[in-house]
């Protein structure tokens, strides 16, 4: 019989990013426009739906503080801290989340894949460095969908998909587009938490726990 498969997403739920993605934001907006985004400021972006691309979220807040810098300048600003000169960059700043063995414990009774909105190389130099001994099949990245989330496409990408795993709105919303039942990851530390667990309850979620170390509680329940 084949196994349940389980999306995840990426950035916060199988790694934090407070340090890396999110640094990278505040960074690149301070080097464009002279001020810092608070981590608040940030999630409030995310909460409003519609910023799971953090190019395009840098650009915009640049945009708001009144830069006329190009999209593209921002992008590739933004690569270079995030990924320095050889993968060096501040992405070396990523946790893993899962402790050991939680989720090759939860690998015997499903498969895993991922559906995220990074590019398909910068995922993958993230699981090569964290998840040896792990597989996710396929990895679903930003190049591969024509329409970003919270648009389903990704996940009808994928067949029989029994949940997925994620940390935004965009993310609730494309599961509950998909008609595929949604986990939400609202992490204590986050600085908007209970804005974030009353919209997931909004979007109709299965579960919301604190992090990926408590998904076979979900299923055991």
């Amino acid at each position: 019989m084949n196994k349940k498969l389980i999306v995840f997403d990426m950035d916060g739920v199988l790694v934090d990013v407070t340090e890396s993605y999110r640094e990278t934001i505040a960074q690149t907006v301070q080097h464009f426009t002279g001020a810092t985004p608070t981590r608040q400021q940030i999630q409030e972006y995310k909460n409003q739906g519609g910023w799971n691309d953090d190019w395009q979220l840098s650009h915009h807040i640049c945009k708001q503080a009144g830069s006329d810098v190009e999209f593209e300048t921002v992008k590739d600003y933004f690569q270079s801290l995030f990924l320095g000169a050889n993968n060096d960059g501040l992405i070396l700043r990523e946790q893993w989340v899962a402790q050991p063995g939680a989720l090759e414990k939860l690998a015997e009774e499903f498969d895993f894949a991922v559906f995220t909105g990074r590019p398909r190389s910068d995922a993958a130099i993230t699981l090569d460095r964290f998840a040896v001994g792990l597989t996710f099949h396929p990895v679903i990245g930003m190049e591969d969908v024509a329409s970003h989330k919270p648009h389903p496409e990704g996940l009808l990408k994928l067949p029989q998909t029994a949940f997925y795993v994620g940390d935004t709105v965009d993310d609730a919303r494309c599961a509950r587009a998909a008609k595929v039942p949604f986990i939400g990851i609202a992490a204590p530390s986050n600085p908007l938490y209970i804005d974030l667990v009353f919209l997931f309850q909004e979007e109709g979620a299965y579960a919301i726990i604190d992090d990926i170390n408590y998904l076979h509680e979900v299923f055991t329940a």
